[in-house]
Parts: structure tokens; sequence; C-alpha cells
């Protein structure tokens, strides 16, 4: 029966995709498929019951979750033995549905690696109470020199006097936006952006001004124009593997920018949340116009969302001063727990070594994008952990999203990323977190199963 399965779903009187979990459930339970028995693929049980891929996938999804079946990258979907699925978790946790919605880096699973991690933060029990007290704003000296260190592995070569610890890039963002701006004042972002600047911009009452981008960001020549017209505060740029279209700005595009900067007297705030994830990226901001940016070294992209810590560089010691009062005034200080830890971490090699884990396993899931998607319909960077993907003629994102979340998968429309007009018929792919290269692969050839097709098909609506 190996690769030939195909049940009768009619007399389970259910939809498809459960027809297909109660088949396998009843022909596991019977003994006619055996653990280890490989299963047909997908698309060839889609040909040989005709009908929808998609409604397939959930089938299998469906079966994932009870524990029934398991994918085996490069091989296959097997029958699962029962008697190691009682003893390994639930199927739930092992397998589930793929989540492309959140922006995290692959998280380790190297066991050396994460016991490393484990003992760090064990180790920080012996001053466990010292930990939970406040601390003073800004982070310890042992803190600023392993802030120093990180951002010196950046290119950015700075002085405690004008460095700040902060709970997180958006508590610096929040900060720096407020001190560089007023209620109405304008700022300048990426047309499509990160939509964290959206929703400070918004809060603190200022008017966000698109920027047109090509496939190497922002146009310097537009945002000349735009500080003729609307006389800019600031610029907000994400110019690294930018979120969410993955672009990286060239230093002479850098440099082109620098210079309309400094015409206008419009600050630059970096946001260089993937500082460390490129192993040779162009020089930031902060290195080349130090007097003109605000630099945000976040190092949830780089180490972990849960570790809240950003390390942020203002462009004077004296500008430094508002900046250090809004945060301690908004947040009081950065959790001394994770400043502990980042700290740690850095002085002692675990972060460095984490880095090259996200750096080797992003390239990894890079390749296994490049295999499966086609390459017209996507941009992404080598070394990132997410995928802009441009629709094809006759999908909509809405259409896209609703395809994947029938299938158990997690997409992000273009809506959220726009700044002005009409968002694109496009959607934000992430490939980090949890999920592992055999989720991924499996997520990933629905998704190109569905790029493939016309979206009539892909229609769930009776």
């Amino acid at each position: 029966m190996a690769g030939s399965w195909t049940p009768d779903l009619k007399r389970w009187g259910k939809p498809h995709y459960l027809a297909i979990a109660e088949a396998l459930a009843d022909d596991i339970r019977n003994g006619r498929l055996t653990p280890g028995t490989r299963l047909p693929t997908q698309r060839a049980l889609a040909e040989a019951l005709d009908l929808n891929f998609t409604t397939v996938s959930r089938g299998y999804v469906e079966a994932h979750k009870r524990g029934l079946i398991e994918g085996r990258v490069g091989q296959g979907t097997f029958v699962v033995d029962p008697t190691r699925t009682a003893h390994s978790g639930s199927a739930a946790q092992r397998v589930g549905p793929v989540d492309f919605t959140m922006n995290l880096p692959p998280e380790p699973d190297a066991p050396a690696l994460q016991a490393r991690m484990q003992a760090s933060f064990s180790e920080l029990s012996g001053d466990l109470a010292n930990l939970l007290r406040y601390q003073g704003f800004g982070g310890t000296d042992a803190d600023k020199e392993a802030a120093l260190r990180w951002l010196k592995g950046r290119g950015v070569d700075t002085n405690r006097e004008r460095l700040l610890i902060c709970p997180g890039a958006h508590s610096a963002l929040f900060s720096v936006l407020g001190q560089v701006a007023r209620p109405g004042d304008t700022i300048c972002a990426e047309r499509i952006t990160y939509p964290g600047i959206r929703a400070l911009a918004a809060h603190l009452g200022l008017r966000l001004v698109d920027l047109p981008m090509d496939r190497h960001g922002v146009d310097p020549d537009a945002f000349a124009a735009a500080c003729t017209k609307v006389a800019p505060k600031a610029i907000y740029l994400n110019p690294l593997l930018q979120n969410p279209t993955t672009a990286t700005l060239s230093r002479t595009r850098r440099e082109a920018i620098i210079a309309v900067a400094r015409r206008y007297a419009v600050s630059i705030i970096e946001d260089d949340a993937y500082a460390r994830i490129c192993p040779a990226p162009p020089p930031s901001f902060a290195e080349l116009a130090p007097e003109i940016t605000y630099y945000v070294a976040g190092v949830a992209k780089c180490l972990g969302a849960g570790l809240r810590l950003a390390f942020l560089v203002t462009p004077s010691a004296r500008s430094a001063l508002p900046v250090a009062g809004a945060l301690r005034a908004a947040t009081v200080m950065a959790s001394p727990i994770s400043t502990a830890l980042a700290t740690r971490w850095i002085m002692d090699g675990t972060a460095e070594a984490i880095v090259q884990f996200v750096r080797e396993e992003s390239a990894a899931r890079q390749r296994i994008v490049a295999s499966l998607l086609p390459a017209e319909t996507y941009t992404a960077d080598p070394h990132g952990f997410h995928v802009w993907i441009t629709l094809p003629d006759g999908w909509t994102r809405s259409a896209f999203a609703s395809q994947g979340r029938s299938a158990g998968l997690g997409v992000v429309g273009s809506d959220p990323f726009c700044v002005a007009g009409t968002p694109p018929e496009a959607v934000r792919l992430c490939l980090g977190g949890p999920s592992t290269r055999q989720q991924i692969t499996h997520g990933l050839e629905v998704l190109a199963h569905a790029l493939e097709g016309s979206p009539a098909l892909a229609s769930t609506y009776i």
C-alpha cells in the first residue's frame, strides 16, 4: 500500500479534509496502514481523489495534529508508530500548523548551544536578589561595556555618554520620536515599512509621510523633494534586511540619503534590527553620519524576541539627556534580568554562537524557499528569515491569506506595512520561530502550489 493509499471518503459523511484524517485513523486502527508506511504525496493524493490540493493539505495537517502521521524532510509523509508518539509529547507540540506571521529568528535546536544558553540563565540565580531590585537607569558599567562590544561588532564605535540601554527597540524609538518631533510635525518613512513606526507616530500625533522605494530601498531624490515640501524633522529607516521587503540600502544609497539629511537638517533614525545577522553588511548610518543619527540596535531579531533589550546611540552626549529623561519617565529602567542575561551572553561568546546559528539556519531555510517558490514571485536575502511575496495576477492579499489559513498556515498581507496609498498585492512570510525545516517545507509546498494555480481553484465557499 506504500505510496498508493486511496481512501473512500464518501463513507464518512464529513468535509473531505476531515474524512481524510478519519480514513487514516481507521486504516491505522484496523492494520491496513502500519507504522512506517509511506503515504502518497499531497499532490498525488489530490489527483487520485480528484480533490483540490489545499483540501488534501488540510487533511494531512489534521492527521498531523492527531499524531497519525509525520513528515520527513526530503523523504515524504509516513504513518507514525503510536507507541513512539505516546512517549514523545503531543502531536500538536511536535508538528502543529505553520505560523508564517511572526518575524522571529529561528530558535536554536543544537543540544550543545541550548545547554550553554540554559546554563547562562541558571547562573543568574546566584545574584537573583540583586536582579529583582531597582537598578540605576541606563545599565551598569558592565552592561554598557557589553553593549559597546556588541555595537563595535557592527562597526558602531561610540562612547558611554551617547549610549542608553533600553527595554526594547519600541521604547527607544518612542523616546527618540518624542524628542525630535512634536505633535503635528512630519516624519518621513519608507512607503512600505515596519508597522511599529506607524503605531508610534499615530500615538505621538506625528504625520508620517511615505517615500517611494525601488528594489534598493528609499529613493534619495524623493526624500529631497519631501524635505522641500513638508520639512520633516526626521527620516525613519530600517535599512538592513528591511521588514518587510528584505531590501538593504547600499553604501552609495546611504551616502545620498545622508547628503540630503545634512542639507535640510533632518535627523536620521536608524532601526538596525538585523544588525548582526548579515556577515558583511554595508556601514551603518551611525558609522557614516554619527552627528545626525539616532541608532537603535535591538537584540530581539538576533538573539530572541523575548529578550526585550535595545542599545540606543544618540548623536551626542547632549542629545542623550532628553531621550534618557523620556525613557526613564516611560519605562523606569530596562529589566535587570534581561540586561544581565544579554551582558553575560555577549561577554562569554554565547551571543555570537546564537547569531552564527541564526545565520546558518536562516540560510538553510532560504534555500528551501528557493527550491520551492518561483524566483519571480518573491524577494529575499540569503541571510534573512523573512520573505516578501508579490502575488501573481488574479490573487489578492486577502484571498491568499485566507487560502493559507484554510491549510493551517498564517501569512501577513501588505496592509499593516503600507504608510499611504493602496497596499500592493503582496504578503510577508516569516521563516523563524519554533517552526522546523520540515514544517517550513510543508507550508511552502502548499503556498507554492497555490501560486501556480488560479485563485478560483482555491475558493472554499459553497
